[in-house]
């Protein structure tokens, strides 16, 4: 073992990132500005503390209190457990220990000081922490905005800051702060962006400088994650090759449209190059830990026993032939026939597993992703179904021998309101982590957290998206390390971002991030277009023109979770006498809680004034904006209900009843609009179906709000119309 030693000054000059955090902390605490003299001790594989110790230095530099000679040792001990660390504080000598059980747990460990001292503490109050993961692989989905798997203004977008190594850097910085250990990028085919395959010139989409450039970004994001503990993969759809490929050899045809559902181009020459261009890219990106693939959508009219032996002879052949071993993401099966809409039977399932396990050559365990209740994974904690519907234990009993499952929680219900809600997950994790799984991906198809493509006004405080919604990626990835991190943990980090009076915005964020939940649990879904929780939009079928919900659809749409009640189930049981379980969620019931919980939000953070705070002010106008939304959906399911009342009895209270929850309702609406107006600037979903892609604000759809009380007119009684 090698010993680095180095003193560092409080006086020090402090890394530009650290300083704005600190130097506030600093003064809100009345930390000593003497020189104190604070040393740091590694012990360990050279080069195993290069990212956590300048960020330590300047923890200590900008904290350590007058007098006192602190020393922090940092150590490797293989008795810990892979990724746990442990952090002990002496307090008759005045020595730090932070020991990892590897590379990634001495960053952990040096992270919890690094925390502790930004939420409060001093070196001589640290408190002894230790940790471990529960989850083993965890992961964020990201989707690289060229050759996207979609594309629009959504994605495109982003083209500029995702080709910035600055942003890399900070995306990366964020994921390992928060113990997350893998980075997983998404395309539908970026081998061409990344080498010119050799024997394949037809192939090489970039030349000279241009090609050079695409290779040090994705060298420099290998090496960034690798020095910070994260495992990077390219993750593809299939069958896609390069745009000269496909002229050249008499597949352009295929490609017309790029469009990521299509015939899958099958032939002897495509394969080969697949193989090449695998095999290449694991050869010239040392760094790159992994590769994934799907059974794609671009596969259409191959079976399934077809695209099982494609990508074995493509994939796994090209990962058996590197000369290094690189682990596997295998995305189970979308479609168990030789369309491409999404379909599971147990046969597939069957299939899929054999040859899953007949795999050989490739680091283990392969991670199996499955969508956990499609594209809409922020809804129940119980898996409902996969892509292509429900599914079978086919994957998991017995337990599998050569891979785990991998969640995947898609998100493609709130891009621009924060969330934050710890108790969803830890109750996910609770129910979901088996041990035949072990991993979580966790990312958005239709959106991109690079571009801050919503805020109207420019402010200091973060760059990009992922900065502004920083709760969201802090609760999934310190949960999935340890599902029991204490909700004063979070809580923490609004004063610390804030000053003390944050500190209720947490649980008033955290309660009416209930709101999405609540509404597609609810509320039947599947891919991507069929909900967008904060916009109250989803594409129900051909006959709905317009993606908003309407309150026929809020009407005679089934609920995804069998515990929650459909309002046409709810007012067949009330007419018919029948009852429902005590254990399921009414209409009436989720009306109710949804608003108790809102209105509790709301009086929690009466109090908060945001100051000269952008951030703060924007965070406060999203738990505003979620509450007046959540209002407003218990408003229009009280009225739902009513209406389906008077229409199968003819009763004229009920359609009263409804007619006022409505109204109740636009108004609740147009106190989002009120919220959001002075925020957000319109922005691009990826809700619409068609080459344009509108731009959505709460005040663009006012109209088609307010329809729903013309709705509820049309019901009026006959005998009551007349009067």
């Amino acid at each position: 073992m090698k010993k680095f030693v180095l003193s560092v000054l409080a006086a020090a000059v402090w890394r530009p990132l650290l300083l704005p955090i600190f130097l506030a902390l600093c003064v809100a605490g009345s930390f000593a500005q003497a020189r104190a003299a604070v040393e740091i001790v590694y012990e360990g594989p050279e080069g195993d503390d290069a990212w956590i110790r300048p960020r330590l230095e300047a923890a200590f530099a900008a904290c350590a209190e007058a007098g006192e000679p602190w020393r922090v040792h940092l150590r490797v001990d293989p008795a810990l457990p892979s990724e746990g660390y442990a952090v002990r504080r002496n307090r008759l000598d005045g020595v730090i220990t932070i020991r990892g059980g590897d590379r990634r747990g001495l960053i952990y460990g040096g992270q919890d000081v690094i925390e502790q001292l930004r939420h409060g503490r001093t070196p001589a109050t640290l408190e002894n922490r230790s940790g471990r993961p529960a989850v083993r692989f965890r992961a964020l989905k990201f989707n690289l905005p060229w050759d996207s798997y979609r594309r629009g203004e959504p994605l495109q977008q982003h083209l500029e800051v995702c080709r910035d190594p600055a942003f890399w850097e900070r995306l990366l910085d964020m994921l390992s702060e928060n113990r997350f250990n893998a980075l997983t990028l998404w395309n539908l085919h970026p081998f061409d962006f990344m080498v010119q395959a050799e024997g394949f010139p037809e192939a090489h989409t970039f030349k000279g400088e241009e090609m050079e450039r695409w290779r040090r970004l994705f060298r420099a994001i290998f090496a960034m994650a690798k020095e910070r503990g994260i495992e990077t993969y390219i993750v593809t759809w299939n069958i896609f090759v390069p745009e000269g490929f496909a002229r050249a050899h008499g597949v352009a045809e295929d490609y017309a449209d790029h469009h990521f559902i299509g015939k899958g181009a099958d032939a002897p020459i495509i394969r080969a190059y697949t193989r090449q261009v695998v095999r290449q890219v694991i050869e010239e990106y040392p760094d790159l830990t992994g590769i994934g693939f799907s059974l794609g959508e671009r596969m259409g009219g191959l079976t399934v026993e077809e695209r099982e032996a494609w990508v074995l002879d493509t994939y796994v052949a090209a990962i058996r032939e590197a000369s290094r071993p690189v682990k596997l993401i295998h995305r189970a099966p979308f479609s168990a026939n030789t369309a491409s809409e999404g379909s599971m039977d147990h046969a597939t399932e069957v299939f899929t597993r054999r040859a899953i396990e007949s795999i050989e050559g490739v680091a283990e365990p392969i991670w199996v992703e499955v969508k956990f209740n499609w594209s809409h994974a922020h809804s129940t904690p119980r898996l409902i179904k996969t892509h292509g519907g429900p599914i079978n234990d086919v994957y998991w009993n017995p337990l599998p021998k050569n891979y785990r499952i991998a969640w995947m929680m898609r998100n493609e219900d709130f891009f621009c309101l924060r969330w934050g809600n710890a108790d969803f997950i830890r109750q996910h994790i609770a129910l979901n982590n088996h041990d035949y799984s072990g991993g979580y991906f966790v990312g958005s198809e239709c959106y991109i957290a690079a571009l801050d493509y919503f805020s109207i006004q420019a402010h200091p405080e973060w760059n990009y998206a992922f900065e502004r919604q920083w709760l969201f990626y802090m609760l999934w990835r310190r949960l999935l390390y340890d599902p029991g991190t204490p909700d004063a943990v979070f809580a923490r980090e609004f004063e610390a971002r804030y000053g003390p009076r944050a500190r209720p915005l947490y649980t008033a964020l955290s309660r009416v991030s209930t709101v999405p939940l609540r509404l597609i649990s609810a509320f039947d879904v599947s891919w991507d277009y069929t909900m967008h929780a904060e916009t109250f939009s989803a594409f129900t079928g051909r006959d709905n023109p317009h993606p908003f919900i309407t309150i026929d659809e809020l009407i005679r749409q089934p609920t995804l979770d069998p515990d929650f009640v459909s309002v046409t189930e709810f007012v067949e049981a009330a007419l018919t006498g029948r009852r429902l379980a005590r254990h399921r969620v009414t209409p009436l019931r989720q009306a109710d809680e949804v608003e108790r919980a809102c209105r509790m939000a709301l009086a929690e953070i009466e109090g908060i004034d945001p100051g000269v705070s952008e951030a703060l002010r924007q965070e406060l106008a999203d738990v505003r904006a979620w509450a007046s939304l959540g209002m407003y959906y218990a408003e229009k399911l009280r009225a739902a209900v009513d209406l389906e009342r008077c229409r199968r009895t003819g009763d004229e209270r009920a359609w009263a009843r409804a007619k006022e929850a409505i109204e109740r309702a636009i108004g609740h609406w147009d106190e989002l609009i009120a919220v959001t107006d002075p925020v957000y600037r319109p922005f691009a979903t990826m809700l619409y179906l068609g080459t344009e892609t509108p731009r959505f604000h709460w005040k663009l759809i006012r109209d088609q709000v307010v329809g729903d009380l013309a709705i509820v007119e049309a019901a009026r009684p006959k005998e009551r119309a007349s009067q």
